[in-house]
């Protein structure tokens, strides 16, 4: 807390001292010690009048205007009156003969109850001067009262009684208490249903021990409320809030209660804030806070959280200690006296004024100092003491304005001082006032004065000395105004802006608004205008462009807004209220065209006004006269990035994206290398049009196509054409199509609906744009609705397709070919039919058919398949007809067997044999052939031929089935042999002692050992020994073979020996060796062979010469 000022008059020591500051305004504080004088000193400390008085002051008060200051003494019964108007002193008789006592004015009127030590009463009407004497109202001296907001005047008194009297001085209510009262005041209690706010109760200190609560509704159940004795006695009380009361004792404690009925005599806060002794307490409702002082200090508590210590003032020279305290009325000063008789007056709220030129601050840190600094210049502050307490403040590029009422005083800002130029008298009080480098524009009483600050020595023509704005004929209000490096802005209650072009002196633009406008804030250029209007909607005015962009989500608590100085973030603005900045972005060059979006909010302190925005860094003022820095939460990139995670680089490189920082979003993008991170910065690049940014990061991410599309466009001047071929690419085609119409080349919104196959857009734009296109288009777009299944508009772009130019001739087969297709699809098959038997294209032809085929239209599909030459197809469609005539003319030109093989089925449902058996040969049925040719044309040698060209398994059954009806086993044999039957052959050959001949057959085909052992048994049992060994030997088993080879008849080839000798051979076994050498040698049956062939006899030495190698 700063010390405005201190006051110690010789006079008063020795005495208590005693003040009250000036009502309402807080202009004034009278003092008085035990000279008897009251002194009133301006709030800056300056003595502006003192009244000398017949004796020591009673008590003083001031009115509720603080107009008039009313002072009794002990040594007369006049009144003195002080006008704070007049700077003069009255006298008032009040005709009572005892002295003075107590003294005070009414809270809503200009009543003045004056008090006596004898217990009379004197009510005075500073209005019409009407006095009334109420005598007897108590017994003895009145030490306290108090007014209630009805004008009720509680009065308490040395003879223990307080009385309710109206404004008459009729007693409405009393009552008595046990012990003398003091400090009384009127005030609410707090109830769950509070019928009126009237003051219906009086409290009171009695015996400076209890608190008294007389409720004058309830005037038969006061109550009274004791506390600890460990507190000591109650010095003071203050009430609060919601019926709440502030009691300080004078053990140094104080203590907060409720005066709701279920809560009252519970202590809901107590503080022990001084170690010896309390001995005042003060309340500012305006600041929300409390002081108390004791002992040498005085401490502050903030009302919303009283646990929060605001302040602490230490006042280490008043050794004796501190006596009252007291707050003016707006909280910016705080009186306190001490028992040393001196007076010290503390700043504790500040007049938050202050002004931004460029980087360059100005704001006030004490009523008569304003402070100059540039933080991002790193300039030292300079220190301005003004002569009067500003109520605004300007600054400009060389000047430094202050100002209150109609009068502004302008200095001159050196480097190293500041000097004094001149003050100017307006013909009105000053609102409030802009600077630049040359001139002045003050606004008062709905005007704008705008002139030079300094003439002198400049040669500047009479007429640019100063002007009045607006012109005398017209008859609108100024509401607010701005003034840039060229021009005077201001806005007027009938809702236009005017620019005034200062180097020209003219106008030179206007805007008209709907309603009136409230504030307006240029950016440092003057190119961008935000502003306020009376419905507290915010705008962006462009005035080059003369275009008008709202600012969304705009809240109506908006105070004012802020433009971003930083020379490198053009476009950024912050808007404030008492609790939040909002930062917005201005985006001026982007393919959807300007507008203001909404980045994000941060907290502003409690009592922070801002008065610069720099690189995301906020300079705010403050109530104690001091500056300071807040920044951005949308700004939180700006530090160093290596300290955050992923996720924390990931937000903030939206916030980079939406504030347009592309090389803070590209370090970003560095730091996660992400593929999606590069991808958003490149898509927000195309989004801004900053093509050579987005080519260098889609080069950096390996998009090769995108570089050599951007490349294409880059040097491309038409604004509105190279934004629709950003649109395009960032797949915002209908934004696309506006740009590229709104451009010098419409024809390329026309290209790109084209090569997106949106031919239904592209063949409106054909239509304004290029109508030579129009079949084309046409063409494209009934293909598509073909696909979708629209067949009726299909069928009608395909007619509006038709160029009739034989330069087109292939484009025109290709609608006629999708007429006949829809013809046929939407029902006119006739039109279809004919339409596709005209065209030369056979697909044609077999496209048609297929869709005849699908609506079981065959006649009219089988007829385009046969003029399309497709004769299978038609062919298959003919048969699903039943029209056999048309299918027989087309079987020659037919390839596919499944047909023939239908056709063949129906011919022999028919009993045509010879044209089902073609047919069937032609299907490759070759069962079916022999099936024919065994049971329908009695040809069995074609049917045996047939089977022996086809090895045909089935036909081979269906052969041994026809040879064996007719006895012939042995052809039956050989063609189930043929068709694997082999169990069947082996049981009819068996049956009909024809094994001869089956032998004969299987031993010639890859037969199974089962097979070849099945008839090894057989001839076994049928003693034949030759063929049994036979077919022993060719299923392997050896030893019976041999055996049976022996046991054969000897015949004159010797057939049976050279077969046991080829068994011996095969088996290698020295057993069966010896066997058969013993045969031959005759030891077994006495009976040598005779001779053998001489490749018999060479074997027969191979084995013997084998056989004693192996003895």
């Amino acid at each position: 807390m700063k010390q405005v000022f201190s006051l110690i008059e010789k006079s008063w020591s020795g005495s208590s001292v005693q003040f009250a500051w000036q009502k309402t305004l807080g202009n004034f504080l009278a003092v008085t010690g035990g000279d008897r004088t009251v002194s009133i000193f301006d709030r800056h400390g300056q003595k502006r009048n003192e009244i000398t008085l017949p004796g020591n002051c009673v008590t003083l008060d001031w009115d509720k205007d603080g107009d008039t200051l009313a002072i009794i003494t002990d040594k007369s019964s006049a009144i003195y009156l002080w006008d704070a108007n007049t700077n003069k002193t009255s006298q008032l008789d009040s005709g009572m003969r005892d002295a003075m006592s107590f003294l005070l004015w009414s809270r809503v009127g200009t009543l003045l109850a004056v008090g006596t030590t004898k217990g009379n009463l004197l009510i005075y009407n500073r209005q019409t001067s009407r006095k009334i004497p109420v005598l007897g109202k108590h017994t003895k001296r009145i030490t306290c009262g108090c007014w209630s907001t009805e004008n009720l005047l509680a009065l308490g008194g040395e003879d223990k009684m307080i009385t309710i009297s109206n404004q008459e001085g009729d007693t409405i209510r009393q009552t008595s208490v046990n012990s003398e009262p003091s400090d009384m005041q009127f005030s609410v209690m707090k109830t769950d249903e509070r019928v009126s706010t009237r003051e219906s109760t009086v409290s009171v200190v009695v015996g400076k021990k209890t608190l008294f609560l007389f409720n004058l509704n309830d005037p038969d159940n006061p109550i009274d409320l004791k506390f600890q004795q460990s507190y000591g006695s109650i010095v003071t009380y203050r009430w609060y809030g919601d019926g709440y009361i502030m009691i300080g004792f004078s053990r140094g404690c104080f203590v907060v209660i409720s005066t709701h009925i279920r809560e009252i005599g519970q202590e809901i806060f107590q503080a022990h804030n001084h170690k010896d002794n309390l001995t005042s307490i003060a309340i500012s409702q305006s600041l929300n806070k409390a002081a108390s002082c004791g002992d040498n200090c005085i401490k502050i508590h903030d009302l919303s959280d009283l646990r929060e210590m605001y302040a602490i003032i230490n006042l280490d020279d008043e050794n004796k200690g501190v006596e009252h305290l007291a707050w003016t009325d707006d909280g910016q000063l705080l009186a306190v006296s001490t028992r040393r008789a001196s007076l010290h007056v503390f700043l504790t709220k500040l007049p938050i004024l202050g002004d931004a030129c460029s980087t360059r601050i100005a704001y006030l840190t004490s009523l008569l100092e304003v402070t100059i600094a540039n933080h991002v210049e790193r300039e030292l502050p300079v220190t301005v003491s003004v002569e009067v307490e500003p109520s605004f403040v300007a600054i400009g590029v060389y000047h430094l304005a202050v100002g209150m009422n109609n009068r502004a005083w302008f200095y001159a800002l050196g480097e190293n001082n500041v000097k004094k130029l001149k003050d100017v008298e307006y013909l009105g009080t000053v609102a409030n006032m802009h600077l630049n480098s040359d001139y002045a524009a003050a606004l008062f009483e709905g005007k704008v004065q705008l002139h030079m600050i300094e003439s002198e020595g400049l040669d500047a023509q009479e007429e640019r000395e100063t002007r009045l704005f607006p012109a005398g004929d017209d008859k609108c209000r100024i509401l607010c105004h701005a003034l840039t490096g060229d021009f005077l802005i201001y806005g007027t209650d009938t809702g236009v802006i005017h620019y005034f072009y200062i180097e020209d002196w003219q106008y030179v633009n206007e805007y008209r608004h709907p309603v009136s406008v409230r504030k307006i804030f240029p950016d440092p250029n003057g190119t961008r205008l935000a502003f306020i209007d009376e419905k507290s909607d915010g705008f962006v005015y462009c005035p080059v462009s003369d275009r008008l962009y709202e600012i969304p989500n705009f809240s109506p608590t908006i105070k004012g807004i802020l433009w971003e100085n930083w020379p490198m973030d053009k476009g950024v603005f912050v808007a404030y209220d008492d609790d939040k900045a909002y930062t917005y972005v201005f985006h001026k060059d982007a393919i959807q065209g300007s507008k203001v979006i909404l980045a994000g909010g941060t907290d502003v302190p409690f009592s922070h006004k801002p008065l610069l925005l720099y690189n995301g860094e906020l300079t705010c003022q403050t109530q104690s006269g001091k500056t300071n820095n807040i920044y951005l939460s949308t700004h939180s990139f700006l530090g160093n990035l290596k300290d955050f995670g992923p996720n924390e680089l990931a937000e903030m490189l939206t916030q980079t994206l939406m504030l347009k920082r592309f090389s803070e979003a590209w370090e970003i993008c560095r730091l996660l290398n992400d593929p999606s991170g590069w991808n958003e910065l490149a898509k927000a690049c195309l989004y801004h049009m900053e093509v050579d940014f987005a080519i260098r990061v889609y080069r950096t991410f390996g998009n090769a196509g995108m570089v050599m599309s951007l490349e294409q466009i880059k040097g491309i001047e038409d604004h509105n054409l190279l934004a629709g071929h950003l649109a395009m690419f960032t797949g915002d085609f209908n934004l696309a199509q506006d740009l590229y119409l709104a451009s010098s080349r419409p024809t390329a919104a026309l290209e790109m609906r084209k090569d997106l196959q949106h031919w239904d857009s592209a063949l409106q734009l054909a239509k304004r744009l290029a109508p030579d296109q129009i079949p084309f288009i046409s063409k494209e777009y009934a293909m598509q609705l073909e696909f979708t299944g629209d067949y009726i508009n299909a069928l009608a772009h395909y007619e509006k397709g038709i160029t009739g130019d034989n330069k087109y001739q292939e484009h025109d087969e290709a609608c006629l070919a999708g007429i006949a297709q829809m013809s046929i699809r939407t029902g006119d098959i006739r039109r279809g039919v004919n339409q596709a038997i005209k065209h030369p294209s056979r697909l044609l032809k077999r496209d048609c058919g297929t869709i005849l085929e699908s609506m079981k239209q065959f006649s009219e599909a089988a007829q385009l398949y046969e003029k399309g030459q497709y004769y299978d197809k038609a062919a298959s469609v003919y048969i699903r007809c039943k029209n056999w005539a048309k299918v027989g003319e087309l079987l020659s030109h037919v390839s596919s067997p499944k047909i023939h093989l239908q056709y063949a089925k129906a011919k022999e449902a028919d009993g045509s044999y010879k044209e089902a058996v073609m047919a069937y040969e032609n299907a490759k049925q070759w069962d079916s052939v022999i099936r024919l040719y065994l049971d329908h044309l009695n040809n069995p040698e074609k049917a045996v031929n047939i089977v022996r060209e086809t090895q045909s398994l089935d036909g081979a059954k269906m052969v041994a089935r026809f040879f064996l009806k007719l006895g012939d086993y042995g052809s039956a044999i050989q063609f189930l042999v043929m068709s694997k039957c082999n169990n069947e052959a082996f049981t009819l050959a068996q049956q009909h002692n024809k094994m001869e001949i089956y032998a004969d057959i299987i031993s010639s085909e890859n037969t199974s050992n089962e097979d070849y052992q099945s008839i090894a048994l057989y001839f076994e049992g049928e003693k034949k020994h030759f063929q049994a060994g036979k077919f022993f030997l060719l299923c392997g088993q050896y030893a019976r073979a041999l055996k049976h080879f022996i046991k054969s008849p000897s015949t004159e080839d010797n057939l049976s020996i050279e077969m046991a000798i080829e068994t011996v051979g095969q088996a290698k076994d020295e057993a069966l060796t010896n066997q058969l050498i013993d045969y031959l040698m005759g030891e077994s049956d006495g009976m040598p062979k005779g001779r053998l062939k001489t490749s018999t006899v060479n074997t027969v030495l191979d084995i013997t010469t084998s056989a004693l190698r192996l003895r």
